[in-house]
């Protein structure tokens, strides 16, 4: 079993202040693959600490300088992708392949986007031609406090870290101790790269402490955290009282709305989109929505192919689905499901309990239930796993009424072959993106969400921004 009880701290491996074991377990398995530790507040204070007393000199290095560590740090990444790949195949259950492609990929895309956003921003700059001795800094917010999740480890890490070591902030990372391999393995990534100590720190632990010590620490300047909603409110509410800044990605619902001009694989696109991650996806098109003239086939269609995804063991090649995280998870979505069946949705793939001849791992049963209404709680809540709602529709303004009556508001998907009705549509859904018939968004968009799928953006210029703090200054010299 591997062994990771070291947190990294102002440029060190540590030992932890107090001994506090914690087993990651392998969802593939049931059974452990590591021990770590959960810090206290012993350990939270040091790395914060050490962030705070490399805070001036790494605001002071040029923008340049910090933009060519992290230049540095991409070369290293891309040595190091295998043992990403088997690190979150292990921990979290990404099949082997879509590990080593999307899981690893996401993090290199991200930090070769914020290089290329930031060789181009002025971090200092005129106000403007009526204001020559005015001018505007963008300079960091500061300690950065960074909370992320298991289900896309690296994406989001390399999301908080790039922008944060480019805007010349200092940081704590606490990564998800559902899968904190990964982490740290990039934390040897920010060591190799040459990182000036204390600007990268990691200390792993669970949300009630670390987390919360993190949000709650009067030298944490900014929080940026992704995960459940509720987690972020309570994140947002022990931030309050030091009035820090905090950046929120949460959770999401998001509708595929299907009209019944859409393309032919629009279907089958919506149903695979939703299957993949095995649905620990919070930007997932969880919700269906098919225009009635349409919905029959589109529910015969959407069954077939959820039927024919296969379920399998992370570590093993090949194109399935692996288990959901841990059996919190698991147990949760077996809830829902059975939750659906009891409210009266038509089961059309899945349901409950594993896949036929499993009967160990967290494995769920690609599910698609039909003829759900929007009250539903199988269409209300984040199911976060394999599962599928569809709704039928008749008219364009049901449709966005069905989409939009929602707390989330993080992304929308439209699926159509009128360009006026798709830009209507991409107009009037509330959230902080839109993708219209499968095309994805490009490098460096912004990522982030409205209404309680959280506040702010990640990603390129936009999540640059996220860590930059804008000061005013009049009567600037001509030098």
């Amino acid at each position: 079993m591997i062994e990771k009880r070291d947190f990294y701290i102002n440029g060190q491996w540590v030992a932890p202040a107090a001994a506090n074991d914690f087993q990651v377990i392998n969802p593939s398995t049931e059974e452990p693959c590591a021990v770590i530790s959960l810090g206290d507040a012993a350990d939270t204070n040091a790395a914060v600490a050490a962030a705070k007393a490399a805070l001036p000199g790494w605001m002071a290095t040029p923008p340049a300088e910090r933009i060519a560590m992290v230049e540095k740090l991409i070369e290293v990444y891309k040595t190091r992708t295998e043992d990403l790949a088997q690190a979150m195949s292990a921990e979290m259950g990404a099949p082997i392949d879509m590990a080593r492609t999307q899981q690893v990929g996401a993090g290199i895309f991200h930090l070769i986007n914020f290089v290329k956003a930031a060789k181009n921003f002025d971090f200092e700059a005129p106000l403007g031609d009526h204001a020559p001795s005015d001018r505007i800094i963008r300079e960091a917010v500061g300690v950065a406090g960074l909370i992320t999740p298991w289900n896309w480890p690296m994406n989001q890490i390399t999301l908080k870290v790039g922008a944060a070591a480019v805007a010349g902030c200092t940081m704590v990372l606490k990564p998800s101790e559902q899968s904190p391999l990964n982490a740290m393995i990039f934390a040897e990534m920010m060591d190799e790269a040459g990182f000036p100590a204390g600007v990268f720190n990691l200390v792993n632990g669970d949300g009630v402490g670390v987390g919360s010590q993190l949000s709650g620490h009067p030298d944490v300047d900014m929080i940026s955290f992704t995960g459940s909603t509720r987690a972020g409110t309570a994140i947002s509410k022990n931030a309050a009282d030091t009035l820090k800044k905090v950046h929120l990605e949460l959770g999401g619902k998001g509708a595929n709305v299907i009209f019944d001009d859409a393309d032919e694989k629009a279907v089958k696109r919506g149903v695979l989109h939703m299957m993949n991650n095995t649905g620990q996806s919070c930007n997932a098109p969880s919700r269906m929505l098919v225009q009635k003239g349409i919905y029959d086939q589109a529910v015969e269609t959407a069954a077939a192919v959820a039927s024919a995804v296969t379920v399998g063991v992370a570590s093993e090649e090949g194109r399935h689905i692996g288990p959901v995280v841990n059996e919190l998870q698991f147990n949760k979505i077996q809830d829902l499901i059975q939750k659906g069946i009891d409210e009266g949705a038509k089961l059309v793939a899945g349901g409950t309990g594993r896949p036929d001849g499993v009967n160990q791992g967290f494995f769920v049963k690609p599910t698609v239930f039909a003829d759900v209404n929007n009250q539903m709680i199988v269409a209300r809540e984040e199911i976060f796993g394999p599962v599928l709602t569809m709704i039928p529709f008749e008219t364009e303004e049901e449709a966005i009424e069905i989409a939009n009556d929602t707390p989330y508001g993080l992304t929308n998907y439209v699926q159509t072959q009128d360009p006026a009705r798709a830009n209507r549509l991409a107009r009037k859904l509330r959230s902080g993106m839109v993708e219209m018939n499968g095309q994805s968004r490009s490098a460096g968009a912004p990522f982030g969400g409205m209404k309680q799928s959280g506040n702010g953006r990640e990603g390129g210029l936009f999540g640059l921004e996220d860590f930059l703090e804008i000061k005013a200054v009049g009567g600037w010299a001509a030098e």
